[in-house]
């Protein structure tokens, strides 16, 4: 009957006959039937291979790309800390993460105090402080499986790329040439070496254009001395000098001054990202990540040890110093590389010096000694601990002279000046010494010190004074801050109250200072460097 044939018909299409096999309720035979008599069969069974073959050879790839980004982050805590160059004394670097530069935000929070008077301390600290560091990764962590051989040629490539580095570079300044000896002459096309609002590491104690200071004369005069040429301060080449290395500052205010001016000299080297300051207690850090360097500052103003110390109370009415100890203080420059010593402006205050006695129990149990043999006392303390300590082969150790304090406008010819106030050109064509109350007695104890005492280990004396003393102009004098604030309008037209005509406007008269230890630095061959892989 034509029902039960069409009953037939639908049954065996659907698969129910004696002889049609499986039940296949999707349709799936009758598709493959349909494959087979379109002849597509072997074009989706290729395309189904050839997804498969995607995933299989590059899974890895596929991987790589989704995961990599963290696992080239990776957790903190699985990184090794970056110890700096000094083993014991290295300084372990804080976490790029945290702090990379002092505009961070929030970095305010974590700054701890530089040493400085009370009267020094600056309104806006400029860097945060932490205590770890962790190192940036070496190579690709691995995540979920082992590294495509593209990948690893490609680190590889990178890592052989490391091997090379800059050539050593040296000037051709002779050792022989005396610096201290020339003329400030006007450079408007050269300097400043830098520009104040460049800097962001500087102090406000020093930013006399930020401060209010109108006239900019002071930053564009440079040093020409009489014997020879020194070279312009380069701050990559010098970087490349201090690459592995550390070069530390120690002393007092006056040193401290001078490493914020090599800070601003050399960090324009630097990418952004890979430099920072620490505030460890007496010593403050300049880190030059990508150089694995430092720049310094050790606060020691007497260099041995003392009750002023503490960089944070040290405002004691009556110091006192104990000239045969230094050990604690000298376990922190052990392992530098470049050291700057200088000793000075704390000295100045009384002619006779307090000398804890060498069995003394406490510090009330000591002497008065004349200011200059307590000095000499000091230094031969000093040299004694540079000449046992110090590898020469290693580290290069310099002693800057004092630098002049510039309180008494009649001397260099303006007797209705008030210290250094208003002063804006520095003192050219002067013949003869300029009264200002510098101690010359103590610059030849200095310069005799480090001549004799150390006879193992040079020490360069670096004469700085001379060429200081014409620049009445230099100084912070009223630009600058009193317990940790600006002047005000108020006390700025103070200046015989308040005017500082210890310290030096940056930028200024330190960076001189600094292209003078740059000239002698890189005067000195150094023997090429490979890197290891």
């Amino acid at each position: 009957m034509q029902f039960a044939g069409r009953r037939k018909s639908s049954l065996v299409g659907a698969g129910a006959g004696a002889g049609a096999g499986a039940f296949d309720p999707f349709g799936t035979n009758k598709h493959s039937a349909s494959l087979r008599k379109g002849g597509r069969l072997p074009v989706y069974v290729a395309g189904v291979f050839f997804f498969v073959f995607v995933i299989i050879m590059y899974g890895e790839d596929i991987r790589s790309v989704t995961l990599d980004p963290i696992a080239l982050a990776g957790p903190a805590a699985t990184q090794p800390a970056a110890v700096f160059p000094g083993g014991a004394g290295g300084v372990v670097a804080p976490r790029r993460d945290v702090l990379s530069s002092p505009e961070k935000k929030g970095a305010d929070d974590a700054v701890k105090t530089l040493p400085r008077r009370d009267d020094e301390r600056p309104a806006e600290r400029t860097a945060a402080t932490t205590t770890t560091e962790t190192a940036p990764a070496q190579g690709i962590r691995k995540v979920g499986g082992d590294i495509s051989k593209k990948a690893t040629k490609k680190a590889r490539r990178q890592r052989a790329a490391k091997k090379t580095v800059a050539p050593a570079v040296t000037i051709s300044t002779p050792e022989t040439c005396d610096l201290s000896k020339g003329e400030w002459v006007l450079d408007n096309a050269s300097y400043p070496l830098y520009r104040e609002e460049e800097c962001s590491f500087l102090t406000s104690q020093v930013t006399c254009m930020r401060n209010g200071r109108r006239d900019d004369n002071y930053q564009k005069w440079r040093w020409q001395p009489s014997e020879c040429d020194m070279p312009r301060f380069d701050a990559k080449v010098f970087m490349e000098r201090l690459r592995g290395k550390r070069l530390m500052f120690v002393g007092d205010s006056l040193n401290r001054n001078q490493w914020e001016s090599m800070v601003c000299l050399v960090q324009s080297a630097v990418s952004p990202d890979k430099k920072y300051v620490t505030w460890e207690d007496q010593r403050v850090v300049f880190h030059a990540w990508e150089f694995n360097a430092t720049v310094e500052f050790y606060w020691s103003p007497f260099l041995v040890e003392s009750n002023s110390d503490n960089p944070k109370i040290h405002s004691i009415q009556h110091r006192i110093i104990d000239a045969e100890s230094i050990a604690a203080h000298a376990e922190n420059w052990r392992h530098a590389d470049y050291l700057v010593f200088n000793t000075y402006i704390w000295w100045m205050n009384t002619l006779n010096m307090k000398l804890r006695r060498p069995a003394g129990q406490s510090w009330e149990e000591h002497d008065e000694v004349v200011r200059i043999e307590a000095y000499r006392k000091v230094l031969t303390t000093w040299a004694r601990w540079v000449n046992e300590n110090v590898d020469p082969a290693r580290t290069s150790v310099f002693f800057m002279s004092m630098s002049p304090l510039h309180l008494s406008p009649q001397v260099w010819g303006n007797p209705d000046g008030i210290r250094c106030a208003k002063e804006t050109m520095p003192l050219l064509n002067w013949n003869g010494p300029i009264w200002l109350g510098t101690d010359w007695d103590m610059f030849k104890v200095a310069s005799n010190v480090t001549r004799e005492a150390s006879p193992r280990v040079p020490i360069t004396f670096v004469d700085i004074t001379t060429m200081s003393e014409r620049r009445k102009d230099g100084h912070t004098s009223v630009h600058t801050i009193r317990q940790g604030q600006i002047l005000t309008p108020e006390q700025q037209a103070d200046p015989g109250t308040y005017a500082d005509c210890i310290h030096w406007c940056l930028p200024g008269v330190p960076d001189i200072w600094n292209s003078i230890l740059y000239t002698r630095i890189m005067s000195r061959p150094e023997p090429a460097r490979v890197t290891a892989s």
